[in-house]
């Protein structure tokens, strides 16, 4: 790999966490959705499965021989009289994350149960692993630095994919959170109409630049920096720049109103900092964190958002540090397309910073009025 690209990459690492970080703050988020505790699945029937997709072939022009894909599925398939599926919902989890991810609580006991938006009983829903995440391939597995430097685009295909050997040609929802959030637009724009639905949860329709690009750069340059990153074949983990980057991530993850009611003073502040990284620290690995934050590289809807024609619920919150609604992207943007709307849920009790697109019981309500709206007319 490049020096040039692993510099970007470094600087995704960073990016990782932040997502992750829009957890419940109750539960110290990590700042790589992977770095996260695995939260309890609630009890949630899962069943496990995975794809191999031979000579996979990324964006750049690498393939691996053999691309393995893990998921969860909650519930049973429906097969309506033509044979297809129709009750097929597709969550995706954020940066760092993985198919866990969602089974967190706050999301699923919210969600998933009998009446709720996403019951069980009613819908198929499938929680992958994405590319570089969880038990999906990744470059810890062995190939570290070398692993091919996968974008969102490789990840939506691939995604596609695993769907098609599934034997699933139609989903009712693409409902995804911070990176799966973005995804959520490349999937609306790549393959328009393969979802009934989109529920993009955290994000922003745009190039990644500003702030948060710069708070990434700043992130990655000290992993990259670390005499012990060694160009990413460490023998162990570069801590002082992991430690550094995951400082970052924690501010831009985090929820001033909800730090503050966590750690009023300067002893449980100083507490909450270094529980946080002792847990991070000792549940990331450099070159995925490395890889999965640069995934965002390439990503850049608004060229096309035009395209996305079928119902969309797009909600972030108003105390996101990563996307800013000060910045007043969101209302340009969805005016672009033609049947979204989009609800910027102000600062309470309830929100979490960026992590509030898993506190399900803040915005529930919308998706089950969305949910019923998009009810597919037989």
């Amino acid at each position: 790999m490049h020096l040039r690209a692993a510099h970007v990459l470094i600087a995704a690492s960073l990016l990782s966490s932040v997502a992750a970080l829009g957890q419940t703050m109750s539960q110290l988020p990590s700042p790589g959705a992977a770095s996260l505790p695995a939260a309890p699945a609630g009890g949630w029937p899962t069943a496990d499965g995975t794809v191999l997709l031979p000579n996979f072939r990324f964006g750049t022009g690498e393939t691996l021989p053999q691309l393995k894909l893990h998921y969860l599925t909650l519930g049973t398939a429906h097969r309506n009289a033509s044979g297809h599926v129709d009750n097929a919902i597709l969550l995706l989890h954020g940066t760092g994350g993985n198919a866990h991810s969602l089974l967190n609580p706050v999301f699923s006991n919210v969600l998933f149960g009998a009446g709720a938006p996403l019951d069980i009983q009613k819908y198929f829903l499938i929680l992958p692993d994405d590319i570089g995440h969880g038990q999906s391939s990744k470059p810890s597995d062995g190939l570290h630095a070398h692993f091919p430097a996968y974008d969102y685009d490789d990840m939506v295909r691939s995604q596609r994919m695993m769907l098609d050997q599934m034997n699933i040609d139609h989903l009712r929802l693409i409902l995804g959170t911070s990176m799966g959030c973005m995804q959520s637009f490349v999937w609306g724009e790549t393959y328009p109409g393969f979802a009934d639905a989109l529920a993009p949860f955290a994000c922003l329709p745009v190039p990644i630049a500003g702030r948060n690009r710069m708070m990434r750069y700043m992130a990655i340059q000290a992993v990259r920096q670390d005499p012990a990153w060694l160009g990413g074949e460490y023998a162990t983990q570069p801590v002082q720049g992991l430690r550094t980057a995951n400082e970052l991530l924690l501010i831009m993850g985090s929820s001033p109103l909800q730090m503050q009611k966590q750690a009023p003073t300067r002893e449980a502040a100083e507490k909450y900092v270094d529980t946080y990284l002792k847990r991070t620290l000792s549940s990331t690995d450099a070159n995925d964190l490395i890889f999965y934050c640069d995934a965002s590289r390439h990503y850049d809807p608004s060229p096309r958002l035009e395209s996305i024609t079928v119902p969309v619920l797009w909600i972030n919150s108003a105390d996101d540090y990563i996307n800013p609604p000060e910045l007043g992207i969101a209302e340009k943007m969805v005016k672009r397309m033609t049947n979204a709307r989009f609800i910027l849920l102000p600062i309470s009790d309830a929100t979490r910073g960026h992590g509030t697109h898993t506190q399900a019981a803040v915005w529930k309500d919308y998706l089950a009025d969305f949910m019923r709206s998009t009810e597919p007319k037989n």
